[in-house]
């Protein structure tokens, strides 16, 4: 039974605001990244103890279920050369909430890519060290009865196949969340000189995979960044993923996490929007993405919890 979910902040900051999306979809849970309540924003892990309760109070009156936590923790903004004290302080706060909570996944990534001052990688890695990490970081939850799941993202893990496949030999357990669209905008580092495949890293990522995020997009050389789209319209090999998860008998969830929004608060057009008409084209265009997800599921035969 695959069950859908999504990373709700991308339909709104507000905690209100992202229940009234996955209510309007027919979604009984929420992928949890930032929240705002109370004027209060941030991580899930992160903000103070008496907003966590609120968040708790809120949800519990929604009837809204948290399926995982997108967690702080290793991600793409987090140095390997920085102290360790500042993961060992979010796990520590994070796993209490995601009992209090019942969610029972966390994504987490293996710290940046290590760059020299014009963004090239370096050859200096320090892969012990995030080994080391990783592997006390997926101790720590698997202790306490929960899930890390690295994500194929702009971290060291998520460098390229081999990558994954280092990473997956070196912290033997820990499980994956396969992002479709990231590849779409990654260097492989197997292949110098070109971007992600993201059948290959699927491929990779499959053995140790128990977490799905859809996203997708186009590579646009001209503007040297990636451009979202809806889901099956871009690169990301996205409906051809989906089959085969729906195929080889998947179970689990599938987390939409769209970035389609982004277009509305770039440059151009989106300009000439009032913040209301901005807001409301980021929930018309998560609703959206969520709708046109399902399609495709169903239509590839998904039996959809």
């Amino acid at each position: 039974m695959i069950k859908l979910t999504g990373i709700a902040d991308e339909a709104g900051a507000s905690l209100d605001v992202q229940i009234k999306a996955h209510q309007e979809l027919g979604w009984d849970s929420i992928e949890s990244r930032a929240v705002e309540i109370d004027g209060v924003k941030g991580n899930l892990h992160e903000i103070p103890e008496a907003i966590f309760d609120k968040v708790v109070a809120r949800l519990d009156e929604k009837n809204m279920k948290i399926s995982g936590f997108g967690s702080l923790i290793g991600n793409w903004a987090k140095k390997i050369t920085d102290d360790f004290s500042i993961t060992e302080a979010e796990i520590s706060r994070a796993i209490p909430r995601m009992q209090r909570l019942g969610a029972k996944l966390i994504r987490v990534m293996s710290y940046a890519v290590c760059k020299d001052e014009a963004g090239k990688d370096v050859e200096e890695q320090f892969a012990p060290e995030r080994i080391r990490r990783m592997t006390e970081i997926n101790k720590r939850f698997a202790d306490a009865g929960l899930t890390v799941v690295h994500e194929n993202c702009m971290n060291w893990g998520g460098m390229s196949p081999s990558y994954v496949q280092r990473m997956a030999e070196a912290v033997p357990g820990m499980k994956w969340v396969f992002d479709t669209g990231n590849p779409v905008f990654i260097d492989d580092r197997d292949k110098p000189g070109s971007k992600q495949n993201s059948w290959e890293m699927y491929q990779a990522v499959k053995p140790f995979m128990a977490h799905v995020h859809v996203k997708d997009g186009i590579w646009d050389k001209t503007k040297n960044d990636a451009v979202y789209t809806f889901p099956g319209e871009g690169e990301g090999q996205t409906e051809r993923i989906m089959k085969d998860l729906v195929d080889t008998g998947y179970e689990g969830y599938i987390s939409i996490e769209p970035h389609v929004a982004v277009v509305f608060h770039g440059a151009g057009a989106a300009d000439d929007l009032s913040p209301e008409q901005k807001a409301k084209e980021q929930y018309d265009s998560y609703i959206k993405y969520g709708r046109m997800l399902e399609a495709m599921l169903k239509r590839l035969g998904a039996k959809l919890g």
